[in-house]
């Protein structure tokens, strides 16, 4: 239809073409859309008039992808309110729900590609039950997570099965705005959803910062259950994993982004393999350079990010550099817009030595840098000591190993440190959330405090204080000893095992 439509525009402006070439003055300066500027091109080899055929050999290696979800919810209604008293007991309720999205078969014995979000639990407390991919011609699988990871947003899931219908990745280097693509996917719910648009831009920075904010933007519409869906070009390829939208309603509103199969492929093919994801980190915090900042530190507008925090012990502090500093190149790479600091420190290798060009009190120059690897994205989550809601929430398992205590707790980052208070060298874990039915919480814990030992052995998870607490038990100890510190004052506090 496109190249229908420009051939017929090329021929009917023809004739006003040749004028106003005649007209023009030699070697001057035309408009780029001037008539004859632009050649009309027959369309590409297997371009088709309809998406239909290209649909019905595509369509039954899309699927669907529901997860069944726990959530332990408090069955007062009145919790946190000051009438909690006349609501009953606080005792938790665990309720059943389920999420929908998409993915699709990457091989014939049953490799499946999806968002990260798809299959993780969706509210805090939930743990996923189990995963469920159904294809296009009703046939049910339960799946197992063969990996997944968060800053991508992508998994890996298997199920059982043979001669399974599958769809290869394409070249999305190759991708240009204004090319065709088409969309399968399973949109609140509807199995087999095809929608077809074009690439509007390319390269887009959503905002989620790391290796992976580099999207493909497209006006095909792409909804709620969406998600992790592919997206084609007319060749049938993927060049895409259809993964955010931007909407003020929820709804499509034309603007939908895609991983890119130039980021997607690595990932998936290290998953499978049951690798880990390594990235490169800096350890700083950073702040966009904005043109009032770039005035205020006397330095060139439009190119690079500012150091706003160094975080002890880590790789920017070894190498030298300051909150204040400016950093423009990574590795001979420009720092902008399109191209973030965080996108380029993360796609360096762990250890490698890269050159950092920076501005200082307003000069420019170089430092050498070993850098280092990126912590799990629940390490590097901000922590507020008053907000129940914030922080890394963590595995069940992890959270909960120090229940007999009647508290949760996480591992101490150095961010979390810092947000309670606390020196950011200092090893341990933070409290997440105190019972107050506890011994614990008569003796004066709350969320925020840090705890650094057990029986004065260090700790440092969850699992640390759950092992304390076992060889307690197995002693035939009632209490166990914690050192804990809150901000700059630290006490040693005997805590009953429950």
């Amino acid at each position: 239809m496109r190249y229908a439509y420009a051939l017929t525009t090329a021929i009917l402006l023809s004739g006003a073409a040749a004028t106003m070439t005649l007209n023009q003055p030699a070697g001057a300066q035309t408009a780029q859309n001037e008539p004859g500027a632009i050649q009309a091109a027959a369309p590409k080899a297997g371009a088709p008039m309809s998406f239909a055929d290209m649909v019905a050999k595509l369509q039954p290696a899309v699927v669907n992808i529901s997860t069944t979800q726990r959530v332990t919810m408090n069955a007062n209604p009145f919790a946190g309110t000051p009438f909690e008293a006349f609501g009953g007991g606080n005792q938790p309720v665990t309720r059943q729900a389920e999420s929908l999205g998409s993915g699709f078969l990457i091989s014939a014995d049953g490799y499946v590609v999806t968002n990260n979000h798809v299959i993780s639990a969706g509210a805090r407390g939930a743990t996923v039950e189990s995963i469920t991919v159904t294809l296009p011609d009703k046939r049910e699988f339960k799946a197992k997570l063969i990996g997944n990871d968060a800053q991508s947003d992508l998994a890996v899931l298997k199920i059982e099965g043979t001669n399974l219908p599958f769809v290869k990745f394409g070249d999305s280097t190759s991708a240009r705005v204004g090319d065709w693509v088409v969309a399968i996917g399973n949109p609140f719910g509807l199995g087999g959803s095809v929608t077809a648009g074009i690439v509007s831009a390319l390269h887009r920075v959503t905002g989620q910062g790391g290796a992976y904010d580099r999207f493909i933007q497209t006006d095909a519409s792409i909804n709620r259950g969406n998600s992790g869906g592919p997206m084609f070009d007319l060749n049938g390829n993927v060049i895409g994993i259809n993964s955010q939208i931007l909407s003020p309603t929820g709804g499509n509103v034309g603007i939908g982004f895609a991983i890119p199969a130039e980021e997607a492929k690595p990932v998936i093919d290290t998953l499978m393999k049951g690798g880990k994801i390594a990235r490169g980190y800096l350890g700083i915090g950073m702040q966009d350079l904005t043109d009032d900042i770039a005035d205020g530190l006397g330095v060139p507008k439009g190119r690079g990010t500012v150091v706003a925090r160094v975080e002890p012990g880590q790789p920017a502090e070894k190498a030298g550099l300051k909150q204040g500093d400016v950093i423009v190149k990574v590795d001979g790479k420009d720092v902008t817009p399109d191209q973030t600091l965080s996108y380029l420190v993360a796609n360096v290798k762990p250890g490698t030595r890269v050159p950092l060009e920076l501005y200082r009190d307003g000069k420019r120059q170089t430092l050498s840098i070993t850098v280092g690897t990126r912590p799990p994205e629940e390490q590097l989550a901000q922590f507020d000591p008053n907000d129940d809601n914030s922080g890394p929430g963590g595995s069940d398992t992890e959270t909960m190993a120090a229940a007999s205590l009647g508290v949760q707790v996480a591992p101490l980052t150095p961010q979390i440190a810092q947000s309670v208070g606390v020196n950011p060298s200092t090893t341990g874990v933070v409290v997440l959330q105190v019972s107050q039915a506890s011994d614990a919480a008569g003796k004066g814990l709350q969320r925020g405090d840090v705890i650094t030992t057990v029986n004065r052995q260090p700790v440092t998870s969850a699992a640390d204080v759950a092992r304390q607490v076992q060889a307690a038990k197995s002693a035939g100890k009632n209490n166990v000893l914690l050192w804990v510190q809150r901000r700059a004052v630290g006490r040693f506090v005997s805590v009953g095992i429950n």
